[in-house]
C-alpha cells in the first residue's frame, strides 16, 4: 500500500510537529493527517477527532486499511469536549476559520493549555486570531507559509506556558501599536523571517489594493461611501508596504 500523500500545506503544518510527541488532531476529516504522523515515525501515538459521524467512519477505515488501530483512536467530539488532560502532547487544529478555532480553544481552555504545543493553520481571521493569541499571552514559536493553487496557508506552532501578558514576539502590546498591528495581521515570525512566501503574498496584495484604488478613483470620490473605501483600502495599502518593506529589506 502506497504512502500517504499529504497536500502541501498539510504537511508543512504537520513537520512542526515535535518528533515523539502523541498528537491529538482535532477535525481530523478522513484521517490522512495521523496516518502520515505514524507512517512517518513523526508521533508513536495519534488520537483522531471529529465532531462528524460521516468523516470520522472514513478515518477509522482508512486506519484500519493499514493496520494501524493500536496506534490510532477515532473519537468523536465536538472540539476538544471529548478529550482528557494527559493524552497527548501536541494539538493539531488545521483546515478551519479562526473564528472556529478560537470557539474550540476557548470552550475548553484549561485543555488546551495542558498541552505542550498548538500546531494551528487557521483559514480565516487572521489578524483577529493572532491578536486573540496574543491577548492570552500565548507565544508563536515558530511560523510558515504555504502557497498552494493560488492560495495562501499560514500556519504556528504555538506555546501556551511562557505567559508574559506584555511581550509578544518582540512586540509591546502598550508602546508599539504598529508593530503590533503588523504582526498580528502578517504574523511576527513571517516577519522578523522574511519569508519569502509572505513577501509574495505581500505583492499580491500590494497590487489588489492599487487596482481597487485606480478603480475607486476613475468611478470618482465625490460619493461618501466611496471616498471613506477610497480612504480605507489607502490605510491597507500602506500597512501592506510597510510589512513588505520588513522582509525585503537587503
Amino acid at each position: 500500500m502506497r504512502p500517504v500523500v499529504l497536500s502541501d500545506r498539510l504537511r508543512a503544518a504537520v513537520h512542526m510537529v515535535t518528533a515523539g510527541n502523541r498528537v491529538c488532531d482535532v477535525g481530523c476529516d478522513h484521517g490522512f493527517v495521523p496516518i502520515y504522523l505514524i507512517e512517518q515515525g513523526i508521533s508513536p501515538q495519534v488520537l483522531a477527532m471529529d465532531v462528524g459521524s460521516g468523516p470520522l467512519a472514513a478515518a477509522k477505515q482508512h486506519i484500519s486499511e493499514r493496520g494501524l488501530d493500536a496506534k490510532i483512536e477515532t473519537r468523536l467530539s465536538d472540539g476538544l469536549h471529548n478529550y482528557s488532560i494527559g493524552e497527548a502532547d501536541t494539538l493539531i487544529c488545521a483546515g478551519m476559520g479562526g473564528r472556529l478555532m478560537m470557539r474550540i480553544l476557548t470552550d475548553d481552555s484549561d485543555k488546551t493549555e495542558s498541552f505542550q504545543e498548538l500546531i494551528l493553520q487557521p483559514q480565516s481571521e487572521l489578524e483577529q486570531f493572532r491578536a486573540w493569541l496574543r491577548g492570552r499571552g500565548y507565544r508563536i514559536t515558530h511560523e510558515n507559509m504555504i502557497e498552494e493553487e493560488g492560495k495562501f496557508y499560514p500556519m504556528m506552532r504555538v506555546e501556551t506556558h511562557s505567559r508574559d501578558m506584555l511581550k509578544y514576539n518582540g512586540c509591546n502590546s502598550m508602546n508599539d501599536a504598529e508593530l503590533c498591528k503588523l504582526a498580528d495581521r502578517y504574523g511576527p515570525l513571517l516577519l522578523a523571517h522574511r519569508n519569502s512566501t509572505l513577501a509574495v503574498y505581500l505583492k499580491r496584495e500590494e497590487r489588489i489594493y492599487e487596482e481597487i484604488l485606480d478603480n475607486l478613483k476613475a468611478q470618482g470620490l465625490s460619493d461618501e461611501k466611496r471616498k471613506n473605501r477610497y480612504e480605507e483600502v489607502h490605510v491597507l495599502l500602506e500597512d501592506c508596504r510597510k510589512a513588505l518593506d520588513m522582509v525585503t529589506l537587503k
